[in-house]
């Protein structure tokens, strides 16, 4: 079965889904899909938790016990957020694999680096020619921007989200869900899914 995970390398979430990935085995053909969450977000009408000081460090110290929970090697960058743009553009227009982008993450996540101030040692780190331009196509900008407004269409409102058919999971817990989700394929046909989804909003209500 095929299924898009939407991700921008700016998420450490995102880096911790992809070195988890590999839980959903076999039974999804899973394709990376490079995103903005900034974009995602403003569409949203959201903003991230790095715009939220307390949420800011929060999610950077829960970042750290999560990947020793997961036994997964985890460097904050020495600043954080920045802009990924050029990055994600890079990784569209080489038609990264999933070994591209799980070094893209690495050098941001593993190595602790900007991809902004060290343009030439992130291309060679993804083994590409280190006096490789930023990407500045017009076909490659757009490419980033439907990307990211077929994830917004989709229901995505954040990162990582895998979609699977007319379905979005968001975050990396959902793994477990998309797991019993293939096990369970008549799942949102049950009462309570389907009550879920129609629950009124309370602060609508007049």
């Amino acid at each position: 079965m095929k299924s898009k995970l939407y991700f921008d390398i700016i998420s450490p979430f995102s880096y911790f889904y992809v070195k988890e990935r590999h839980r959903l085995g076999d039974k999804l053909f899973v394709e990376p899909i490079p995103i903005l969450l900034g974009g995602l977000l403003k569409a949203a009408k959201n903003v991230g938790p790095a715009e939220i000081e307390a949420k800011r460090t929060h999610t950077y110290q829960f970042c750290i016990w999560q990947a020793e929970k997961l036994g997964i090697p985890f460097r904050i960058p020495n600043h954080h957020p920045f802009m990924t743009v050029s990055a994600q553009r890079l990784l569209i227009q080489e038609n990264a694999d999933w070994q591209m982008v799980e070094r893209a993450f690495e050098f941001i996540w593993l190595e602790g680096k900007d991809p902004n101030s060290a343009w030439s040692e992130f291309c060679s780190y993804l083994e590409l020619d280190p006096n490789l331009p930023k990407p500045n196509d017009e076909a490659i900008k757009l490419k980033l921007i439907k990307n990211t407004e077929e994830a917004q269409l989709l229901g995505a409102f954040g990162v990582p989200t895998l979609a699977l058919g007319n379905r979005v999971f968001w975050g990396l817990d959902t793994i477990d869900w998309v797991i019993d989700y293939l096990n369970r394929p008549a799942m949102f046909s049950e009462h309570s899914y389907i009550h879920a989804e129609n629950l009124p909003n309370g602060l609508k209500i007049k």
